[in-house]
Parts: C-alpha cells; structure tokens; sequence
C-alpha cells in the first residue's frame, strides 16, 4: 500500500485529495495548521476507507513547521509515494496596502516551503525510482497580478523545471493550475465572490480526478478543466501590457471586496 502526503489538507482541494487518495487505497499523511480538525478528517478517512491516517499539525509558515514535515517525506522507514504540496493562501489588497510580514509570510508558504518539501520527496523517491509530486499553483501564475500570482508562476516553472532535471529517474512532478474553486480561501482572506460568474466555479473532486489523471499521463502542468484551458489560451496570445490593465480590473472585480 502507498503513502500520499497533503499539506492543506483539512479544507477545499486538499481536502478533496485526502478523500479521492483514502478512496482508491492510499495510507495518507494529513498536514495542516489546526490538530483537532486534522484528527476528525483522519478518523472520518479510517473509518470510511480501512486506510492508515496519520496527522502532523504543523504550519508551513514557519521553520518548525516546514522542518517537521521535511523529515516526515525524508524518513526511510514510512516512505511518501505522493506528495500533494497544496497548503497556501491569499492577502486582502493590492500591493503596499499588504503588510510586508504578510506578503512574506506567502512567500514562505508558496515557495519556500513547496521548494523543500519537494526537494525533500524527490530525493527520497529518486532513490527507490518511483514516486509523485504535485504542486498546487493556479490559472493567477498566467497573468501579472500582485504577489500571489507572482509566488504561482514560481510554482510553475520550478516545478516545470525540476521535472525536466528529474527525467528518467522514476520521479514524477506536475504543477496543478485551477481556477476558482469552492473552498474556504476567499473566506479566510476576506475576499468577496459575489461577482464571479457560475460558469468560472469548478468542483474540487473533479478538479482532483482530473489532476490524477493528468499526473499518470506524464503532464508537468495541468490546467483541469476546458473552459480554463481555452482562458489560458487567449491569455497566451494577448500583450502582456493589455494583460497587466485586464488582471488588475480583474482582480478587484472578482478578488477581495
């Protein structure tokens, strides 16, 4: 039986890859911030699946926090198969209206730590020449708008990047580029979503089947859905000058309120 690990896990798409992972088989290793919401998720997964669920409460804002699981991905004797880097958030404003310690903090979570949690996975899978690493980025690493699509488009091409390096090797990695989905992330950073038309909302558990999918065929990016793909797409063919005005327009329409 394998071993999935997802930071993020308690809530929207990390959530939805603890429940599709436990679904097919998988033991799963449930990372995030709050331990007592970590404990019923492992025990709804046991209960429901028969699979091993273990928790690691630990902040990926932190050096504690990315250390412990660090050395969890590192540990030979409970080896990690899959590594699902989701753990992330959004700040409310524009640039210089978000505190330097936030905008900090975000780069810590989005790069820092998906930077040494993958490094850490991918050394230990690269030794028994299997193994997965998804890293959840999204459609904002496309378009130039603020900190969190710029710490996005790392994602992208660092994990575009170390795919190419790790060719060969058993050790597969893909950047995962949704949309807007139904999670707790505009809530928690205080972002309205009134505005956001229907058509532009995706399922997180399609969004996961989807991103699986994508995955065994050998992607280093997925962008899980057609009507995202086709976005992405006319976003590639416009000025990168009419992209910066559309972005901004953009996100104070459909970003924080």
């Amino acid at each position: 039986m394998t071993t999935a690990l997802i930071t993020g896990a308690t809530a929207g798409i990390g959530a939805a890859f603890a429940r599709r992972l436990a679904a097919d088989g998988h033991d799963v290793v449930l990372v995030a911030r709050d331990r007592s919401r970590l404990r019923e998720q492992a025990t709804e997964l046991h209960d429901r699946h028969g699979v091993e669920a273990e928790v690691l409460a630990a902040d990926l804002s932190t050096e504690e926090g990315i250390a412990a699981v660090e050395a969890r991905l590192s540990d030979p004797r409970r080896p990690v198969d899959l590594l699902v880097n989701n753990a992330g958030f959004g700040n409310k404003g524009r640039f210089l209206d978000v505190s330097m310690a936030d905008e900090l903090k975000m780069l810590t979570v989005h790069c820092e730590a998906v930077l040494r949690l993958t490094s850490a996975a991918a050394a230990a899978m690269r030794e028994r020449r299997r193994g997965g690493v998804v890293n959840v980025a999204s459609v904002a690493a496309f378009v130039p708008r603020g900190t969190y699509g710029a710490s996005k488009a790392w994602v992208v091409q660092f994990t575009q990047g170390a795919a190419k390096d790790l060719a060969g090797s058993g050790v597969r990695l893909m950047a995962l580029c949704p949309g807007f989905v139904r999670t707790e992330f505009h809530e928690r950073a205080g972002m309205g979503t009134d505005n956001i038309p229907g058509w532009m909302w995706l399922d997180a558990d399609k969004l996961v089947s989807a991103a699986l999918a994508d995955l065994a065929r050998g992607r280093t990016v997925s962008i899980p859905d057609p009507r995202y793909k086709a976005l992405m797409g006319v976003v590639k063919l416009a000025p990168r000058s009419l992209l910066g005005g559309v972005s901004s327009k953009a996100g104070r329409k459909y970003g924080p309120q």
